[in-house]
């Protein structure tokens, strides 16, 4: 259990995560959110691309 609610994506979970995103993307009115979206996507797609990484996002 992480009591910190640290999560971490692998090159697989990525891509998912990319998927969901761009659908996400497509709904967003708020640019401040949007643009908050399209900046994780764009650390998902280095590790989706990127053998042998992870992303970790710390802290909840």
């Amino acid at each position: 259990m992480d009591p910190y609610g640290d999560t971490l994506f692998n090159e697989q979970a990525a891509q998912v995560a990319c998927q969901e995103i761009a659908a996400l993307t497509l709904r967003c009115a708020d640019d401040q959110r949007k643009a908050a979206l399209l900046d994780l996507a764009e650390l998902l797609e280095a590790c989706e691309t990127t053998p042998g990484s992870d992303v970790l996002l710390m802290g909840d």
